[in-house]
């Protein structure tokens, strides 16, 4: 898909998810209703496979987890805005009733993943047996039909899981913000260091202003390619991950992406990032 009306004769690739924030997010950009922005051809991906065409260097701007930064922080700068990150909207882990994770097999949506970080710093004493990656929208039926003992869940899944007769035994987003104080860090908007980084923050900035100033003009891109088609559920979901850090992360924004990754690089889950790399 490549946007129209744009001033520049120049085409980004552009990824990001399926999921309504994102195409909430980007739709103005996307339709060419940001003036002078470059037009873009549009990959829409689940965030493990983004992480992975990140780290191989195979778009000019993309949505990924800000698990996967400190693998991808050479190429890519993190843009300032766009992203998903706030308070109240962390990870589940999830089973059919079973109270605890002793012995069992988990499934995630993706081993870079901010969630599987979260996972992995709540649960390092929770004797998980194994871990099974497979793709976002798998899970939780793996989990009802028994294929795994427990899933780590994103997203809409916050409001369907129990339509699948599962229980949540973690919010992980509690479970951080209680023991850091911290917002919950989960998607990150990245550019090639090659471009021109500070004018595509702007593109994004304007894109994501749009749509919280005419909500409306993104309805039939989001309904489009949502996964949960329920028109509530979309709204809910826009709701709870596009808010003031997505129009820009601010030293608040800042201090939760380092306070992460600073966190798991201590019990050495990813290599240690230097702050300045990320502004």
């Amino acid at each position: 898909m490549t946007a129209t009306g744009a001033a520049s004769s120049e085409t980004l690739s552009l990824a990001f998810s399926p999921c309504p924030n994102d195409t909430f997010v980007f739709n103005a950009w996307v339709h060419g209703l940001i003036e002078g922005a470059p037009d873009v051809a549009v990959t829409f991906a689940d965030v493990d496979v983004t992480n992975g065409a990140a780290e191989r260097g195979e778009f000019d701007v993309v949505k990924v987890s800000y698990g996967a930064l400190p693998w991808l922080l050479d190429e890519y700068a993190l843009l300032p805005s766009g992203g998903a990150l706030g308070r109240g909207c962390g990870p589940l882990v999830l089973t059919a009733g079973r109270p605890d994770l002793v012995g069992s097999t988990v499934a995630v949506p993706g081993e870079r993943t901010t969630a599987y970080l979260l996972f992995r710093l709540w649960a390092q004493s929770a004797g998980v047996d194994r871990i099974e990656v497979m793709p976002f929208a798998e899970i939780m039926p793996a989990v009802r039909d028994g294929v795994v003992d427990a899933g780590l869940v994103i997203h809409e899944a916050r409001f369907t899981y129990q339509q699948y007769g599962l229980t949540s035994i973690c919010d992980l987003g509690d479970w951080w913000e209680a023991s850091t104080g911290l917002s919950i860090p989960l998607g990150a908007i990245l550019a090639k260091r090659s471009l021109d980084t500070r004018r595509l923050g702007d593109v994004v900035r304007a894109s994501v202003r749009h749509a919280m100033t005419d909500p409306p003009s993104s309805k039939d891109f989001v309904a489009k390619h949502a996964q949960e088609m329920d028109p509530d559920v979309q709204a809910r979901h826009i709701a709870l991950y596009v808010n003031e850090f997505s129009v820009d992360l601010g030293a608040d924004g800042y201090a939760a992406v380092e306070g992460l990754l600073s966190r798991a690089a201590d019990v050495g889950l990813v290599p240690r990032v230097d702050p300045a790399a990320l502004r």
